[in-house]
């Protein structure tokens, strides 16, 4: 659990900056015009609710947020496609990234750009995402036994405390349950998704190495095409001290 706990981290902080100047707000619009296709209405369409709450949260304009709603009632603009792709990185740690995309082929060449210039390759379709469940995550700013006991009430199936918070992890069926019980209770969810979490952490001893991967990871995090990422890494705090 601690690889996408660590990367989560991570990910959240490098967020935080990219937010600050709008560079997240593509990714976040190809989100929700993907969701909007299922129904426009976030009050019955979940997935659609849990993008524009992400967007929210980083101060994307409601005006952005129609927009990419709209969009999927334009015949004229292109259309969007959700991909997968699969690969390893640097001390063998498995790598998941999700696109969403209007151009294949331009993304999968900035994909496999970012892997080989950072010392990971491409793999077959299949042969890494088999390492990772597919989760429900809710992440909220409390900690402590309140929290666990709430947690466990409302049907979590998982739970990290981190720095800055504790992670309930669910089963993807239960999640929107999971979350509206958490606020019932008073805990305002930080962030609601369905994740991607590794059965099995890599553990990765040499600063050296881990820079390698965090390097591979921001270089795919920057294609604006790429709406997640996931790998399989345990990096102590004791390397990450020695990361510049």
């Amino acid at each position: 659990m601690s690889g996408h706990s660590k990367w989560s981290t991570i990910k959240r902080q490098k967020g935080a900056k990219d937010a600050a100047r709008g560079a997240i707000f593509t990714k976040l619009g190809n989100t929700i015009a993907v969701a909007a296709r299922n129904g426009t209405d976030p009050e019955t369409n979940f997935a659609l609710r849990l993008a524009i709450d992400k967007a929210k949260a980083a101060n994307m304009p409601m005006a952005n947020i129609q927009r990419a709603i709209d969009r999927q009632k334009d015949k004229d603009a292109a259309q969007l496609q959700e991909l997968l792709y699969e690969g390893y990185g640097p001390g063998g740690v498995a790598v998941l990234v999700e696109c969403t995309t209007d151009n294949i082929n331009r993304t999968y060449s900035d994909i496999r750009v970012a892997f080989n210039r950072h010392g990971g390759t491409l793999a077959e379709k299949g042969s890494v995402v088999f390492q990772f469940d597919r989760r429900g995550m809710v992440r909220v700013a409390e900690k402590g036994d309140r929290v666990l006991e709430i947690a466990i009430e409302t049907g979590a199936n998982d739970i990290v405390e981190e720095d800055d918070g504790t992670v309930i992890y669910t089963d993807p069926k239960v999640l929107n349950q999971v979350r509206k019980a958490l606020e019932t209770s008073g805990l305002k969810p930080l962030d609601a998704e369905i994740v991607f979490v590794p059965k099995n952490t890599v553990e990765i001893k040499d600063a050296e190495t881990a820079s390698k991967i965090l390097r591979l990871m921001e270089a795919l995090e920057d294609i604006d095409e790429v709406t997640n990422t996931y790998v399989n890494f345990d990096i102590s705090e004791s390397v990450l001290a020695h990361i510049s």
